[in-house]
């Protein structure tokens, strides 16, 4: 790190923060909002064969009684439509939350031996709505679009914006939760923090069987495996108020610019540096583990080769 760098993070860190402020440098401020620039680390587009005409679809509750009435929270799943999404649906049907609940599902692109989610989606309970997406082509740079970000394209931005409910929580198609994971995200929003985040438990992907808690990576701004980049958390784990933090949406479809599954840390970035956060005090988020993920040596060695293979069956 050059010597001017190190004045300017000093400066923002013991001075100007008090002032809300923040000392940028031209370089840096380019490279934010314009950051593939001078970029060409990313792999090239490629097309994929298209999974059908568009189609926007509705499922509603016979206790919602209009799409126009915001709903109490909205939930987020950009989808490739594999099978384990019906499971993931179902837990959020099963959330035991007084509230309505508005879930956006939007497809990135089908697998050939994709589910049929509409048979899910007619088993939705009373108070909650299904808004089903599909805009006839991948957004994702990854399938022949135009976003860098290889989860979901532009998807999560485009569905967080259209979201009737001033809080969003996401849920990706291999993940599930807890029946208390919306009941306790919005606890914590409405005492008063403008994000707010779970734990989670890691799944075996062979049995879908939860191993263990999750207590080095997704645990919170600061601490963890990841604490010398301010720690992280996971996308499934997080609420947000989307009026506070309507600054982050966009950063749904940035990646950094050498890795184009990075997007979620620029979210969690701007999240930590710029608004509230608080844990919820619950681990209530299942996350399968992927064996062809640069993390799983680690993640063995953590939770421990016994325990992982116990998991299995």
């Amino acid at each position: 790190m050059g010597w001017k760098r190190l004045v300017v993070e000093k400066a923002n860190e013991l001075i100007l923060s008090r002032l809300n402020l923040q000392l940028i440098s031209r370089t840096d401020f380019v490279e934010t909002w314009r950051p593939f620039l001078h970029s060409n680390s990313h792999a090239e587009a490629h097309v994929t064969t298209p999974s059908g005409p568009p189609f926007l679809k509705h499922y509603r509750g016979r206790l919602v009684r209009s799409p126009q009435k915001p709903a109490d929270f909205a939930v987020v799943m950009p989808t490739i439509l594999r099978p384990t999404i019906a499971e993931a649906l179902q837990s959020v049907f099963d959330q035991r939350f007084a509230g309505d609940v508005q879930i956006l599902i939007g497809i990135d692109r089908a697998l050939p031996d994709a589910v049929d989610v509409d048979s899910i989606c007619h088993l939705v309970p009373d108070r909650h709505s299904v808004l089903v997406f599909y805009p006839g082509y991948s957004t994702s740079r990854r399938n022949g679009g135009l976003s860098y970000s290889w989860d979901g394209g532009h998807l999560r931005t485009i569905l967080s914006y259209l979201a009737n409910s001033r809080y969003i929580a996401y849920l990706d198609d291999d993940n599930w939760w807890g029946e208390d994971h919306l009941a306790s995200l919005h606890k914590t929003l409405l005492d008063g923090a403008e994000w707010a985040w779970s734990r989670r438990w890691f799944v075996h992907p062979k049995s879908r069987k939860p191993i263990c808690r999750d207590e080095w990576e997704s645990i919170g701004p600061g601490v963890g495996f990841y604490d010398f980049l301010g720690g992280w958390v996971d996308p499934n784990c997080l609420g947000i108020d989307k009026i506070a933090c309507e600054a982050v949406l966009r950063w749904w479809s940035i990646p950094a610019a050498a890795n184009p599954m990075s997007a979620d840390r620029n979210v969690f970035h701007v999240l930590r540096t710029h608004f509230r956060g608080a844990w919820t005090g619950r681990s209530t988020v299942f996350y399968q583990i992927a064996e062809q993920d640069p993390k799983h040596a680690h993640r063995l060695n953590m939770i421990g080769e016994r325990i992982y293979r116990q998991a299995e069956v």
